[in-house]
């Protein structure tokens, strides 16, 4: 099994001032093999701070992180097992903001049996034509137009042999809730 912590949508210090205590303290280094991250980082030292949870950290280019302090590649695509996760930031799409043919369309071109985007600062997961979409909202809850009011969310994944546990993380009225969601891919 592997453990994948999914974040994006941070905006530090644009937007939010830092990850909510609540959440840090769930996000223990040596528990979590990778970090997938839709991006809009904003700054070095929230990279450093996920490097401090797992060494393998993945950062698809958000619109806010600065091509000049980063090399950010707009999409990653990464093996685990059976499974091929695609990465994207989900603002470079068109249309943008979580359009669910868009969406299918750029999982398909990237071959992968789950999506993993952000930029709508909202969670989401789902399946459809048979692959697996995930947002995980904006960790901090950070403030967009698209969603003037987000809840602070994160996603972690265990993925096992053709089949992925997805637990998501919210900061509700100041308190974590957990809900699980499972996909398994089809046998072909």
């Amino acid at each position: 099994m592997t453990l994948i912590l999914v974040v994006g949508d941070m905006h530090i210090p644009q937007r939010a001032a830092d990850i909510p205590s609540k959440f840090r303290k769930l996000l223990v280094p040596g528990k979590i093999d990778q970090i997938l991250c839709t991006g809009n980082l904003s700054d070095r030292a929230t990279f450093e701070y996920l490097r401090s949870i797992t060494g393998d950290v993945l950062v698809a280019r958000g619109e806010y992180d600065d091509r000049a302090s980063n090399n950010y590649p707009i999409s990653v695509r990464v093996q685990h097992q059976e499974l091929t996760v695609g990465l994207v930031n989900g603002h470079y799409m068109v249309p943008a903001n979580g359009d669910v043919d868009t969406l299918a369309a750029t999982a398909r071109q990237m071959d992968v049996d789950v999506l993993v985007t952000g930029n709508t600062h909202r969670f989401e997961a789902y399946e459809e034509q048979g692959r697996f979409f995930i947002n995980p909202g904006s960790i901090t809850g950070a403030f967009s137009p698209l969603e003037p009011e987000p809840i602070p969310s994160f996603v972690l994944m265990e993925v096992k042999v053709g089949h992925v546990v997805a637990y998501v993380y919210q900061l509700v009225n100041d308190e974590v809730v957990v809900d699980r969601i499972e996909y398994k891919k089809d046998e072909q």
